[in-house]
């Protein structure tokens, strides 16, 4: 008997959506990344009223993904590698409530698995200060504008992509070969 999965949508934040992207577009199983906005007030953000901090919109990445090939706990440990965990509204030079860490799940199995995986770190002290990540539905997902989605892609020689993406790329797939597109 021929069994088949319904692909998923699990959205994060994990700082700048440009590095996040970055690295899930690499992902075996993951069929498409979109950069965006989501959990604040604002309905349909701009990248520029983002940037004020003042809708509380979060800069995400929308993954859709064929759970037969990764599943959500595959794709929340790449995500607690490749950024920190443990500061709120930052990271690295970037600060502001718009690069919370966040995970926002569609499904009652993927806050689930969030769930545990972050009570898990937590008892095992993995990044030595606590975990500040949220996990909360999914609310207000808008499309970051044409010019932010596949940036690394079609901007790799530039500064920040260079400075920032690139070494998270290269951490992902020293970690996680078995998980990497050829």
């Amino acid at each position: 008997m021929l069994v088949t999965t319904s692909p998923q949508t699990l959205v994060l934040g994990g700082g700048c959506f440009w590095c996040t992207e970055a690295v899930y577009v690499r992902v075996k199983g993951i069929t498409d990344v979109e950069s965006g906005y989501s959990n604040g007030q604002a309905a349909r953000p701009s990248y520029e009223d983002v940037c004020t901090g003042r809708t509380g919109c979060n800069e995400v990445v929308k993954l859709t993904y064929d759970p037969a090939q990764v599943s959500t706990r595959e794709i929340l440990e790449i995500f607690f590698v490749i950024h920190d965990p443990t500061t709120l509204n930052r990271q690295g030079n970037d600060s502001g409530t718009q690069y919370r860490s966040g995970i926002y799940f569609t499904t009652p199995e993927q806050k689930t698995v969030a769930d545990d995986l972050v009570r898990e770190m937590s008892q095992d002290k993995l990044f030595g200060a606590p975990i500040v990540t949220e996990v909360l539905p999914l609310a207000n997902y808008w499309p970051a504008e044409d010019y932010h989605q596949d940036f690394f892609e079609k901007n790799p020689g530039q500064g920040y992509c260079m400075a920032v993406a690139a070494p998270k790329v290269a951490k992902f797939r020293k970690t996680f070969a078995r998980l990497a597109k050829d």
